[in-house]
């Protein structure tokens, strides 16, 4: 092993930069070569290459997105997509690559291992924490402190003018962030893909509120939850329902993807970063690093992508103790 590549892929997360950073200082560290690839798989197929070293990675630990940007490619679900990518890793002289994304991300590594025995390694970089195999996802930690200080702003608003807001936080197949930020910033309700609350309990909910002296509501909802077609659908019908609620909705949209990742997500990109350089080095394929009880250990890229990280059901109890 004498060079090594790195990339970013799918949605930008952050931490992202000083999982780069990591691997990049990592290489340098034992004397391999880095090179970063641009916009993921498809500057792989492209061929869009540069030469890393410990200065080129300076003064990024705190930035936000990913230097490397990123991209979802088509062409790489193709055979002829992935097998350019091939050549061009032999043509460059990369002997292993790591990989920093999501699920998505680890399914391309994953195939394309199976079809060129090419050593990757995944490292867990999305805002969602629907990963498998590791307790935290690089950039989840940041997203919740984003929504965190969001709906505390909108909570400023909404005890102003006694009114019901909704706030729709990312979240398509996974209710972390909807369920630790609802509970962090006190929301008095909070629904989420795993859990169906169903549009009679909610209304129940929202006039037991009412009645126990509250002026003012937030509901937490994670844009995957199954209750309505969509929020603006569902904030319709609370209020046509329950006419003392003046509703109001505020998506927070990408705005959780970006920011200065905070010191957890930077000390945890660190630590996984080196540790996806040296499994390499150690002659190890197929596997993502994650942080498993403040251990870093390893998964296969097929159970990660596949698993089930389940939600906190002890969380949902707390948080419906909290909405008295």
């Amino acid at each position: 092993m004498k060079k090594i590549g790195v990339m970013t892929s799918g949605g930008d997360a952050p931490g992202m930069n000083a999982a780069i950073r990591a691997i990049v200082r990592a290489c340098t560290y034992y004397n391999i070569e880095c090179v970063g690839i641009y916009r993921g798989y498809q500057g792989l197929i492209e061929g869009d290459f540069v030469n890393l070293n410990a200065r080129s990675v300076s003064n990024i630990i705190n930035r936000g997105g990913t230097i490397l940007k990123s991209a979802r490619s088509k062409e790489f679900m193709t055979k002829e997509g992935r097998a350019k990518a091939y050549e061009n890793l032999k043509r460059a002289e990369i002997d292993g690559i790591v990989l920093i994304g999501g699920d998505g991300t680890f399914t391309g590594g994953m195939i394309f291992n199976e079809e060129y025995n090419f050593p990757c390694i995944g490292v867990p970089g999305t805002i969602d924490n629907d990963i498998f195999g590791t307790n935290y996802t690089i950039g989840y930690d940041t997203a919740l402190n984003t929504v965190v200080q969001a709906i505390d702003k909108i909570r400023d608003t909404a005890s102003s003018h006694n009114r019901l807001f909704f706030v729709e936080v990312m979240g398509r197949d996974a209710g972390f962030i909807a369920l630790n930020a609802g509970v962090g910033a006190g929301a008095e309700e909070i629904l989420i893909p795993e859990e169906n609350m169903g549009l009679d309990r909610l209304l129940e909910s929202l006039k037991r509120t009412k009645r126990s002296g509250k002026s003012s509501s937030i509901v937490v909802i994670a844009e995957g939850d199954k209750i309505g077609k969509n929020v603006f659908e569902l904030a319709n019908y609370v209020e046509e329902n329950l006419k003392q609620y003046e509703v109001r909705v505020s998506v927070l949209g990408h705005m959780q993807r970006g920011g200065s990742p905070s010191c957890f997500d930077r000390v945890l990109a660190s630590r996984l970063g080196v540790k996806a350089v040296e499994l390499l080095l150690d002659g190890k394929s197929n596997v993502m690093v994650g942080l498993v009880n403040n251990k870093v250990e390893t998964t296969e890229l097929e159970l990660a992508v596949k698993g089930h990280h389940a939600i906190n059901k002890e969380l949902i109890r707390v948080s419906d103790m909290m909405s008295i």
